[in-house]
């Protein structure tokens, strides 16, 4: 892949940074996008000079808004299980031998959320707003999503997000543990640089090692995953979905309720 479209890719020192750089949709990721964050993932983590891998958003407003709606239309616009190699995206995070951190500086929203859990740290600036959004319309997150996300932040705290769809500061999410440290919003690049010498500093083969160790307790997560999206992609071809999908686009309350009705005998 000689050039991005949808990511900014840069070294520096002994940092990858990738930017979803997607801004006039709050960084929100279709298939190309997921794809070439996998390209950048993959090169960064075989460059034997980088410590840190920094996944951000470009602007000031979102650091990732999850999938693109606009590319759903019962299922997404690429490869994979439901159209998004997101199964692919989420283990390439994990699998990176150096710590993947994510910069934080807006809404962090459904599969933004998902992301930034996933990396091993998360530094947020206070405007950060964190929340998952999948009820809302017509969507979930199985795998690591769900149950890492619980791993996190706690089962009850886990299903509240999921449950009732509400947004949570940064201070609140530092409180339950979804963030490393919060900053004043013009001061997040220099804490991200600050931990990021301190990781520098310290052995890598140490910190790959114990990277593997911590993810291989909760690997069988993979799988749930795996086989949580295949439900997903029957979901997505449901009326119900597609409900969710509609009122989205057209900035209006879902009508769910009638979902919940009980069918006309015949």
């Amino acid at each position: 892949m000689s050039a991005y479209q949808d990511i900014l890719f840069r070294l520096v020192e002994g940092v990858a940074h990738i930017t979803i750089n997607r801004p006039e949709v709050y960084n929100a990721f279709r298939a190309r996008t997921c794809e070439e964050m996998l390209h950048a993932l993959s090169a960064a983590g075989a460059a034997r000079d980088v410590g840190v891998i920094v996944l951000g958003g470009a602007g000031d407003k979102a650091f990732c808004t999850g999938g693109d709606q606009s590319a759903h239309g019962g299922s997404y616009d690429g490869r994979g299980t439901i159209g998004l190699p997101i199964e692919e995206l989420h283990t390439a995070i994990r699998d990176a031998p150096q710590p993947v951190m994510a910069r934080v500086q807006g809404f962090a929203i459904g599969g933004g959320n998902v992301l930034a859990t996933l990396c091993d740290f998360t530094l947020a600036s206070e405007r950060a707003v964190f929340g998952q959004v999948g009820p809302k319309v017509g969507s979930v997150d199985p795998g690591f999503g769900t149950a890492y996300l619980a791993r996190v932040v706690g089962e009850k705290k886990a299903r509240e997000m999921w449950y009732l769809c509400r947004r949570y500061s940064a201070a609140e999410a530092l409180a339950m543990g979804l963030v490393n440290a919060v900053v004043a919003h013009d001061e997040l690049d220099g804490e991200v640089a600050r931990w990021c010498a301190e990781i520098l500093a310290r052995s890598p083969t140490a910190i790959t090692i114990a990277k593997r160790s911590f993810n291989a307790d909760t690997d069988h997560i993979r799988g749930i995953g795996a086989l949580g999206l295949q439900a997903v992609k029957l979901f997505f071809d449901s009326d119900e979905s597609r409900e969710g999908v509609a009122a989205f686009k057209e900035k209006r309350p879902p009508d769910f309720g009638r979902f919940r009705k009980d069918e006309p005998e015949s």
